[in-house]
Formats: structure tokens, sequence, C-alpha cells
């Protein structure tokens, strides 16, 4: 059975980063917020520390999120980046995460958790994945993980193999089948036919898989060749209005009516009710958009209690 086919009777609400408007994104408090918020599934993004262990963490560098340049300057590289693979895990878990700045050090949302306020760490995806599971089973809820492979090439360069270890994990903590509770992701689309093809086969997996896409990728081309190792396409936003949301009538593109042909679901990033489209009045008007008047099966959204209430309703 496909994912189309088995989310068909539902929406579903993916926590991007965890509930990442109210903590600090992929905080281990940002995940159990939006468990309890009532999300579907946690998001994780996934890279690898020097000594080979899976880190939840958006980016390849760390210094928009942490105090990295200040506790490891010597990592510095001559783009100016402080990477999570130039650290061992044992040093990056030293690290203060906080909520995201840019190079100026300012919030790049201003009314969310304050930065440098209390005090977060990383996360392992085995910690993440333990949390999950516990709240599962003392809540007798049935969250499921949405992990992404993050720039798999980029690891592969550096001697890793990041599509491997996610599944190797996946396996260990029982994610094993397509009802098991796990869905994964990647924009890289040789990376996740490598998934499909070679390595779940390998380690008796068959998992659901996202592919995700860009805006400025060419959406109708490739929708056949997606449909032969994907179950769902991952849309920015932007790619579901004709007119990028920045006039005062939007109309739907008919990208999620022909994913939906090749039986290809459809989930939606990324909903902020702090960065919304011109077009939208509010958060809930842009539900109404995505899931009513465009179809869309998921999104993923920085506020997932109002993503829940809005479905619930």
């Amino acid at each position: 059975m496909s994912q189309q086919k088995s989310t068909a009777h539902r929406k579903i609400v993916i926590a991007h980063r965890g509930a990442s408007a109210y903590l600090p994104e992929h905080t281990l408090a940002a995940k159990a917020m939006a468990y309890a918020q009532g999300a579907n599934y946690l998001e994780q993004d996934l890279v690898m520390t020097q000594d080979g262990y899976l880190v939840v963490l958006h980016d390849l560098f760390l210094d928009d999120v942490s105090d990295v340049a200040e506790r490891f300057p010597g990592i510095r590289r001559e783009d100016g980046r402080h990477y999570v693979i130039d650290l061992m895990l044992a040093q990056l878990l030293t690290l203060e995460i906080s909520e995201r700045v840019d190079a100026q050090g300012t919030p790049r949302f201003p009314n969310r958790f304050p930065p440098k306020r209390s005090r977060f760490t990383a996360n392992t995806f085995d910690q993440e994945i333990e949390l999950l599971q516990g709240l599962n089973r003392s809540t007798g809820g049935s969250v499921g993980l949405y992990p992404e492979i993050k720039s798999p090439a980029f690891h592969h360069d550096h001697g890793l193999d990041l599509a491997s270890a996610v599944l190797d994990a996946l396996k260990a903590y029982g994610y094993l089948g397509r009802d098991s509770g796990a869905i994964v992701q990647s924009f890289d689309a040789t990376e996740l036919q490598r998934v499909k093809h070679e390595l779940m086969p390998e380690r008796g997996l068959d998992l659901p898989l996202t592919q995700l896409l860009s805006g400025a990728e060419p959406f109708h081309l490739g929708l056949a060749e997606i449909a032969t190792y994907a179950d769902n396409i991952g849309v920015a936003l932007d790619m579901l209005m004709g007119t990028n949301g920045q006039t005062a009538s939007v109309e739907p593109t008919d990208v999620v009516k022909q994913a939906h042909a090749h039986g290809l679901a459809v989930h939606v990033y990324t909903l902020r009710a702090d960065q919304l489209p011109t077009s939208f009045t509010d958060l809930d008007d842009l539900h109404r958009f995505v899931f009513e008047r465009v179809g869309a099966d998921g999104v993923f959204s920085d506020f997932p209690d109002r993503s829940v209430r809005f479905l619930n309703r």
C-alpha cells in the first residue's frame, strides 16, 4: 500500500524541528512539547559528528544555533563556519543550543524563545528515539519519526555513510516496515533511490520514503520517476501558489493533483504564523488554502498545536 493511500483518510501534522515556534529547534524540550501538542510525527534533521554519531541538527554547521565559535574557535573553516563533522560527540554535547540567529546575532524570529536563556543542548538520534518511544509508552500514543538524511554527498566526501547509519538506527529501534511509525526523507534523489533499492533490502526494511523538492526544481518532469521509489513528496509552500503568495489573490497550482495522480502524497513545508506569505491574513487562512483548497496530505509546521487544532475543528 502506498503512503498516499494509507494517509488518505487523515491529514497529518509533522512538527518541523519540534515545536520550534516555542522552544529552540531540535532540542528535546521542543520535541516533548510538540508531542504534547498532538503532532503526528516529529521531524529530525540528521548529520554526523567526526566520530560517526548521528545528531539532530538542521545544518551542517553550528554557528546559527550554538556558542561553538566561543567554545571551539580552532575548528573554524575558511568559509567562516564551524562544522558538526569537525567535532567529536563529547565536544558537541558541551555546546549550548539556542534560538536561531543571523550573522549579526539577531534572532531570525524575534518573538520566539529568547537566545541565551535557560540551557539547551544538542541530542543524538538515539536519545530522541528513546524520548519518543518512552512518551508513546507512557501516554499510549503512536507518534512517529520523520528523519531527514541531510546532505549525504557531503558526508560521503568525509568518509561517512549517513544513510546507512540512519537505517541502522531505525532498525535497531524496531522501525522495520511501512506501518512501524517512521518516514525517511531527503532532498538527494540519488541517495533516496539507493535507500530504496539497495540499503533497505540489505537490512530487511521497507519504510515509506519522501522525496523533498524545492521551488526551484522542475516539478512535473520527475513525478513518474519519483513514484518508482518514493511514497510522498515534500514540497515548498510556494510550489502550491501560482503567484508565490505575493498578491492579494492566490491561485493554486496543480502540484497536489499531479502528485496524487502518480500515487504520491504531498507534505508541505513550512507553515509559520510569524512568516506568512503576504496574501494570507493568519495561519488558519493558510491552513484552509493548503488543506482544503489545494488538498495537501500533511504539513511541516513550526506551530504544531495550531495546525492540529485546525484539523481537529
